[in-house]
């Protein structure tokens, strides 16, 4: 199974010599220190000590550590880079004979802020990922931490993330039975992981992955955290473009933090554009937290879903729907288009009498033109 492009993931002692300072290195400004490590990171040999197929017995984790998710580093084979982070990189991989994508955290042994919190990341996103179960959820596979790499395995998404998918389309060009089809997903997954207590606090297109079948699954839960545990942070968790006013701010954050992120979601399906693209994320996040300010909805955005948008985005936490109102409202506007019959805002399921009826009492209020059933 493990062809040329995928070699057995083990782990070595790197046999690279170590980075030398002069002493009037010693003197170098902190930017120009991190500058160093970073280009060490980054570097091919860095990464590369994770790709050799000597010394496995390095790598075996022992019993008091194992975890009932600790990976069978034997069965596990890596292929290339496909994605990559600050502190990690993602490959395609082969575990069990079963195609997966494999996550690779590089913690940082010099600096003790970095690696506590990369740890401690790494433990909650494994924690988190291990117990939910739903089919708009990445699958969780199995995980592996031995310093100075951990490692989490996970299904393999094979048309990446719905960022890439917009960024491949024309604007404006999602047909309304499409965004339906993909909000419905990840409304779906969202509605679930809330009912199991997980706030995603991350949720944007890049952390919306694609199957073969086109069905989307959230992704990435790094930064993610039970509610009970959310507790007011410095620092912000998410992404400015898609992060709520309350967290911009870093005041303390519910579950309605994910729903205002769904809403610039539900935007970027209407139109396949980066929200609030010519600003930066600081400008960006200046504009929402500050001003109020949100992407532009086009005119030609259905009024349902314009309006789904708006409570959504709401300035109010309390003022934005729950994920079970979230996907009642998708699921009676996608039963509305396959009935070939408009969307609308209204709660509440509407059948095609009804709406005819409806039709039948407003006109004849304005004129005598007949609607036929």
């Amino acid at each position: 199974m493990a062809s040329s492009c995928f070699r057995a993931f083990r782990l070595r002692r790197s046999k690279s010599k170590p980075l030398k300072i002069s002493s009037s290195s010693k003197s170098h400004s902190n930017s120009e220190m991190e500058n160093l490590e970073r280009k060490r990171f980054d570097s091919l040999e860095s990464w590369s000590m994770i790709l050799e197929s000597e010394n496995v017995e390095t790598w075996e984790a022992s019993k008091e550590d194992q975890e009932e998710w600790t990976a069978d580093l034997s069965q596990l084979f890596i292929g290339n880079k496909f994605a990559s982070g600050a502190h990690s990189r993602i490959y395609r991989g082969i575990y069990k004979q079963r195609a997966v994508a494999v996550k690779m955290v590089r913690i940082p042994t010099q600096k003790e802020e970095t690696r506590a919190f990369l740890e401690q990341q790494f433990k909650c996103e494994v924690a988190l990922l291990s117990r939910l179960f739903h089919p708009n959820i990445v699958q969780f596979i199995a995980a592996c931490k031995k310093p100075p790499v951990y490692c989490i395995i996970t299904e393999y998404m094979s048309q990446g993330t719905l960022r890439m998918y917009l960024n491949k389309k024309e604007p404006y060009s999602l047909s309304t039975e499409t965004i339906l089809r993909l909000a419905l997903d990840i409304s779906r997954g969202m509605e679930y992981l809330h009912s199991q207590g997980v706030i995603h606090r991350d949720l944007k297109s890049n952390n919306l992955l694609l199957n073969d079948e086109m069905r989307v699954k959230v992704a990435d839960f790094g930064t993610s955290c039970l509610e009970t545990q959310c507790q007011e942070t410095k620092g912000n968790k998410g992404t400015y473009r898609w992060m709520a006013p309350e967290m911009i701010k870093e005041k303390h954050c519910t579950r309605k933090v994910d729903v205002y992120s769904f809403g610039i979601v539900l935007w970027e399906l209407t139109t396949a554009l980066l929200p609030f693209q010519g600003m930066t994320p600081v400008q960006a996040a200046f504009a929402v937290a500050e001003k109020n300010e949100r992407p532009p909805l086009p005119a030609s955005c259905q009024p349902a879903l314009a309006h789904l948008i708006k409570r959504c985005w709401a300035a109010n936490p309390s003022k934005r729907p729950d994920f079970s109102y979230i996907v009642s409202a998708l699921e009676k506007y996608d039963e509305c288009v396959k009935e070939g019959l408009p969307l609308t805002s209204h709660s509440g399921r509407v059948n095609r009498n009804v709406i005819l009826e409806r039709l039948k009492g407003c006109v004849s209020m304005s004129s005598s033109v007949t609607v036929h059933a």
